[in-house]
This record gives structure tokens, C-alpha cells and sequence, in this order.
């Protein structure tokens, strides 16, 4: 049964990263969410361009109802309704589709679509984001933030792409509301190896990084 219904803004700021699953089997992600919320981490994203996610997020609502649970890669109306069709309590995107932000909006369901520059980001924003993804951040980095923050500081920007234990914390300096993160926070050989215990250390090392941005 799906307990929570609306994605937990609460939960999200108590460790503010959108953990990007992509290209994984359903039993390594349900013993990698369990490391997870070991972890005190509660935000994950399933990519609609995994085989079978939607399958997946419907099982991840279902067993791990204090996660919030949310579709990524989402880039069309198609896309949008398989996601919150199996339960997706978030929705991403890598452009900004005007129409699915404002089909999100309309049903209340919480976005974070990806936009790339300063009109991007405010268009996005205007539109009813509940936060904006900055993607790719690889080249841009945290000082791009801080530029876009001084003139738009109202408006929350999750960076996503090029995030890693070691420059998290300069994002969250630069105002980041949040980040998103996938190969760095979930390491391909501690996944390959079953070393679960040992990534559930790791995402407490990157948790550490920015412990005192957390609620």
C-alpha cells in the first residue's frame, strides 16, 4: 500500500540530495534504498529511460513508504503519465518541456525541471517549479550558481551532473537549495562488490560534507 501520498519537502531538506538511480536491477535498488534510509537519506529518482521503472518506483512507493519516490528523465506528456501512473511522487527533467511543467502544476505534483541558463531558469520558476535543476552543472560549477543566486536569489536551484563528495559542499556555499546526484553518491564498484554496508557509509561521508545545511 502506498502510505505517503505528496513528496515531503521535510524530508527532502533533512539530506537536500536527489539520489539519480539509472540502468539498475529492482532487487540492487531495494537493497541499495535500504542503505539509503540507513543513511537518513529519503529522495531518489528513477529514470524513465531504466528498463521497467515504472515497475520500479510502483515497488519502491510500496516498500519504502518513508522515501519520497519521484521519476527522472521525464522529457514528454508519455513520459509523465506512465510516471505518475506508478506512483511517482516527483517529477524531473533533463529540458524544459513548457507542457509538462504546467501539467505537474496543475495536479500539484512537486518539479524540478532542468534548465541551463538564466532566462531558462527564471522561465522554469515562473512557471510553478518547486525547485529548478541546473543541468549539466559540470561545466558551470558552484561559481555559476552564485552568479544566478545574486540577481534571482528567490528562486531554488538544485545542480545536478559533476556533484562528487569532494566539491558538494561548495555548491551548497554558493546557495544551492539542493543537489542531484548519481554515479558519485551511488559507487559502481561498493554496488557491483554487494558491499551495501559499505555505500551506506559512503553516503554518510557525503552527508558529512554538508551537514550543516540540513534541517
Amino acid at each position: 500500500m502506498q502510505n505517503k501520498q505528496s513528496f515531503s519537502l521535510e524530508l527532502f531538506y533533512r539530506a537536500p540530495v536527489v539520489g539519480i538511480l539509472r540502468g539498475l536491477s529492482l532487487d540492487t535498488i531495494r537493497d541499495l534504498a535500504r542503505s539509503y534510509v540507513g543513511a537518513g537519506w529519503y529522495t531518489l529518482e528513477v529514470t524513465m529511460n531504466t528498463e521497467g521503472a515504472p515497475e520500479i518506483i510502483s515497488s519502491l512507493r510500496n516498500e519504502f513508504p518513508e522515501l519520497n519516490i519521484g521519476a527522472g528523465t521525464v522529457c514528454n506528456m508519455k513520459d509523465l503519465e506512465k510516471a505518475l501512473k506508478a506512483g511517482a511522487q516527483f517529477i524531473v527533467t533533463p529540458i524544459m518541456d513548457e507542457e509538462v511543467i504546467r501539467a505537474a502544476v496543475a495536479r500539484n505534483i512537486t518539479i524540478f525541471p532542468g534548465a541551463y541558463t538564466p532566462t531558462e531558469i527564471y522561465r522554469a520558476w515562473s512557471m510553478g517549479a518547486s525547485a529548478v535543476k541546473i543541468f549539466p552543472a559540470t561545466q558551470l560549477g558552484p561559481r555559476f550558481i552564485k552568479d544566478v543566486m545574486a540577481p534571482l536569489n528567490g528562486i531554488k536551484l538544485l545542480p545536478t551532473r559533476g556533484i562528487a563528495k569532494e566539491n558538494i559542499r561548495s555548491f551548497f556555499e554558493a546557495g544551492a537549495a539542493g543537489v542531484g546526484m548519481g554515479s558519485s553518491l551511488f559507487d559502481d564498484r561498493l554496488i557491483k562488490n554487494k558491499n551495501f554496508d559499505g555505500l551506506r557509509n559512503h553516503f554518510l561521508e557525503i552527508k558529512n560534507e554538508i551537514n550543516e545545511y540540513l534541517i
